[in-house]
């Protein structure tokens, strides 16, 4: 499942066949760091845990609301 380069771990992967046949696991894994589902060798999705999720859409949400403030001052 981990893909190392050159020493260091890259981002969990497993196959999308993999995922179906062990989804407890893909949740399992998921919920300690995201996982990356292949289709045909390439990336097509990432499994994360819904904290790690709502952390991000916070962060994107304070992002979007800072350069609204930019925005509005330049304005001005």
């Amino acid at each position: 499942m981990d893909r190392i380069f050159g020493g260091i771990s890259a981002m969990k992967t497993m196959s999308a066949k993999d995922a179906k046949n062990a989804f407890g696991m893909l949740i399992d894994h998921a919920r300690a760091e995201p996982v990356a589902v292949e289709k045909h060798g390439r990336k097509v999705v990432v499994v994360l845990a819904v904290e790690e999720f709502e952390r991000l859409t916070s962060l994107a949400q304070m992002k979007t609301d800072e350069d609204e403030n930019v925005r509005k001052k330049a304005v001005k």
